[in-house]
């Protein structure tokens, strides 16, 4: 299972990492551990890709990459500590409003930031993708 965590700042912003592996734009996460604990291992990975330390705040959404079999948790957080960094998954770091998100980020990828930058009194999205695009329903819905 994988976690991601969407940073927002005082502004409504998200905080997004381009991978250093793919390049592409994603908001920071991972693989939990075996024996990890999901919110102590988003803690770890945001920790380990953006220097940030973080309070969980709430789950978002549910994500499965049907191709791979992966299943995504998404959750809202806000920074605790530490200072934006590059790091070694990391090269580089932005705070995105919606817009921007849009256009750097995969349909896939961008639709878990802007669930996640909504009210946050909304039920969690469930959302299915084929790791580019969503499958079943049209980006924006």
């Amino acid at each position: 299972m994988s976690v991601a965590g969407v940073i927002l700042d005082d502004a409504g912003r998200a905080l997004l990492i381009q991978r250093r592996d793919n390049s592409h734009w994603e908001a920071p996460g991972g693989i939990l551990e075996v024996d990890e604990d999901i919110r102590a291992g988003l803690k770890r990975e945001v920790l380990e890709e953006t220097g940030l330390q973080v309070h969980v705040e709430h789950l978002t959404g549910v994500y499965k990459n049907m191709k791979r079999g992966i299943v995504a948790l998404v959750f809202r957080c806000r920074v605790l500590g530490g200072s934006v960094r590059e790091t070694n998954e990391a090269q580089d770091l932005r705070w995105m409003g919606l817009e921007e998100v849009r256009a750097l980020a995969t349909e896939a990828f961008a639709v878990r930031v802007l669930d996640a930058m909504a009210d946050p009194l909304t039920s969690p999205a469930v959302r299915h993708h084929d790791g580019t695009h969503l499958i079943g329903e049209t980006f924006g819905s």
